[in-house]
C-alpha cells in the first residue's frame, strides 16, 4: 500500500493471521463480530486503505453482521391503498440487507396487540433484534421491552421505558405548519388529530398549540377535533364544527386528504374557503386535489439512522442510543391561501 500500512502489519498487530485480517475487511463469514470490529477498528487508526474499489472501503468500515431481524407494524398501519408505512419498512429491510441482515416481517393484530401475544419470530427466537414501526400500545411496549435482545421504535417513543427510537421532529414540525399559515394570514386555525393515539400526532399538537401562544391567536378546543377511533383506525365520518376556522393543521397527509373530502362534500372550497396543512410528505398529498401542502419526513434518513443503531446493538448488546430525531422540511404546494390582510378579526 502507497501508505505502508499492509494487511500483514494489521495481523502483527492484532496476533491473527492475515486471512483472518482478510476476511473481516471484506465482510466474510469465519470471523466473529467482536474481533471484526478489533480488525476494522485498528485497519481505520493504522491508516489502511483498501487497494482496489470504493465498496471494498465500504466493506472495510461497516463488516457484514449475518443476522437476522424482524420488523413489526400494527395493523391498523397497513391500508388497503399502502401507507407511509410500507415505504419505509421497505427502505429499512433494504439497508440491512446491505449489511448480510435478513429482514423478518410480521403485523401485529389489535387482538395480540390488546392480549399481550409477541409475534412468532420472536417467542420462535427467529430473530437476533426487532425494530418497531409506527406506535403500539403502552402495555404491548412493557411486553417489549423485557425482551433480552436489541430493540428499537422508529417513529413513535414512550418515555416511561429506556428503548432507543428514532422519530421525526414533530413538535418543530406541526410549528413549522402553523406558523407557515400565520404568515399567511390566517388566524383561526384548528387541528385534526387524535391527540393520544401516537406520540408524534401528540408532539405535533403540541407545536401547533406552542405557536398559536406565542402568536396570541384565538384557541377553541371545538377547534381541535380528533380523526381517529380508540382503535388507531382513521374515522370515515368527519364532524365539522358550527364555527368554524380559516385554516386546519392535519397530524398527517392521510388525515388532510380526508378532511379536504369531507369539506368539498359541504360545498367548502379548499383552499378558497379554508386552508389545510398535512405531514409526511407521503404520496397521498400529491395525488389530492387541491395538492397538499406538508412537512416532508426524510424516510431515507431515517431508515439509514435506525439501521446503523440495530448494527451497533447486534454487535454489541449494551450499546444504547437513546432518541434520535430526524429533522423535516416544509414543503408548499396549493392547499393555503394567503389571506394576508384580507380581514381583521379581533
Amino acid at each position: 500500500m502507497k501508505n505502508g500500512v499492509k494487511m500483514l502489519d494489521i495481523a502483527t498487530k492484532l496476533g491473527v493471521s492475515v486471512v483472518t485480517v482478510s476476511n473481516a475487511l471484506a465482510g466474510r463469514d469465519g470471523v466473529s463480530e467482536q474481533m471484526r470490529k478489533r480488525i476494522c477498528e485498528t485497519a481505520e487508526k493504522m491508516g489502511y486503505k483498501p487497494s482496489n474499489t470504493k465498496s471494498e472501503k465500504r466493506r472495510m468500515t461497516i463488516p457484514k453482521i449475518s443476522k437476522n431481524v424482524g420488523i413489526l407494524t400494527s395493523e391498523r398501519f397497513v391500508g388497503a391503498r399502502g401507507t407511509f408505512y410500507w415505504e419505509l419498512t421497505a427502505s429499512i429491510s433494504n439497508q440491512l440487507s446491505q449489511l448480510n441482515v435478513c429482514t423478518v416481517y410480521e403485523c401485529i393484530s389489535a387482538d395480540n396487540e390488546k392480549d399481550g401475544i409477541l409475534p412468532n419470530m420472536i417467542v420462535d427466537g427467529k430473530v437476533d433484534g426487532v425494530i418497531v414501526i409506527g406506535q403500539v400500545h403502552r402495555s404491548y411496549i412493557e411486553i417489549l421491552s423485557k425482551m433480552t435482545i436489541p430493540l428499537i421504535f422508529v417513529d413513535f417513543y414512550d418515555n416511561r421505558y429506556h428503548v432507543d427510537s428514532v422519530i421525526s421532529d414533530s413538535f418543530n414540525g406541526g410549528y413549522m405548519l402553523t406558523d407557515y399559515l400565520v404568515s399567511k394570514g390566517h388566524r383561526r386555525i384548528g387541528f385534526f388529530g387524535t391527540l393520544n393515539a401516537t406520540s408524534s400526532i401528540n408532539d405535533r399538537y403540541l407545536g401547533y398549540l406552542k405557536c398559536i401562544m406565542e402568536n396570541e391567536l384565538e384557541f377553541r378546543i371545538e377547534w381541535v377535533i380528533g380523526d381517529r377511533n380508540e382503535k388507531g383506525i382513521l374515522n370515515d365520518k368527519i364532524d365539522f364544527p358550527a364555527d368554524m376556522p380559516t385554516a386546519f393543521v392535519c397530524n398527517c397527509d392521510e388525515t388532510a386528504f380526508r378532511v379536504i373530502s369531507a369539506l368539498k362534500t359541504k360545498g367548502v372550497r379548499v383552499p378558497d374557503d379554508i386552508s389545510v396543512v398535512g405531514y409526511d410528505n407521503y404520496t397521498v398529498s400529491s395525488i389530492c386535489i387541491p395538492t397538499i401542502t406538508t412537512v416532508e419526513v426524510d424516510l431515507a434518513k431515517m431508515a439509514e439512522v435506525s439501521v446503523g443503531i440495530m448494527a451497533k446493538k447486534l454487535s454489541d448488546p449494551t450499546y444504547s442510543e437513546g432518541r434520535r430525531i430526524i429533522s423535516g422540511k416544509l414543503i408548499e404546494k396549493e392547499s393555503v391561501l394567503d389571506i394576508t390582510g384580507s380581514y381583521n378579526r379581533e
